[in-house]
């Protein structure tokens, strides 16, 4: 797993041996993500919300495109203390990472973000519901984005603020926008 661009581009992140709730975005899917982005979003000082934080990579990669704020939610014990881990070596001064459930995490938020990932596991039975509760809540910002990471089961065109959605093979990303 690598940084791709930025500040920390090429800088390489080992994962633990033992994930067995985690599967992390491909490099080509992440690179792939990336590319759509650099045209729509402006990281540099953006305030970020990674769901599912997992590896940590795509908050590493926000944090070396400049991102000012990063929020990591990350339910499991070991993998937060990996994220933590990994920003305490990279000096990433301007992140949180937060052992938390996601959708408790959701139900308590009240801020906005100009871009929010999640790549939840793909056999989350509540998948559907995540950007349900991102758009009642109003938590993208105006001119931001929220990316989903799905299976091309899923299926999001009909559902408030989709824009559009790339295929890699297994992983979709449907992107949703602020203000629509």
């Amino acid at each position: 797993m690598r940084i791709i661009s930025g500040k920390y581009g090429g800088r390489r992140i080992t994962p633990p041996a033992n994930m067995p709730h985690t599967r992390p975005t491909t490099d080509i899917a992440k690179e792939g993500l990336f590319n759509i982005l650099q045209t729509r979003i402006d990281f540099e000082g953006a305030k970020t919300l990674d769901l599912f934080g997992g590896t940590g990579c795509i908050s590493y990669e926000l944090a070396s495109r400049g991102a000012g704020a990063l929020t990591i939610i990350e339910k499991d014990g070991i993998m937060q203390a990996f994220i933590k881990k990994n920003i305490e070596t990279l000096k990433i001064e301007n992140a949180k990472v937060i052992q938390m459930d996601v959708f408790s995490y959701l139900n308590t938020c009240n801020e906005q973000f100009d871009f929010i990932f999640a790549g939840p596991p793909y056999a989350l039975n509540t998948i559907d519901d995540i950007p349900k509760i991102i758009a009642s809540k109003k938590l993208i910002a105006e001119e931001g984005f929220f990316v989903l990471e799905h299976t091309p089961r899923n299926n999001y065109a009909a559902y408030e603020g989709f824009s559009f959605q790339r295929n890699y093979g297994t992983t979709v990303f449907s992107f949703f926008e602020g203000g629509k």
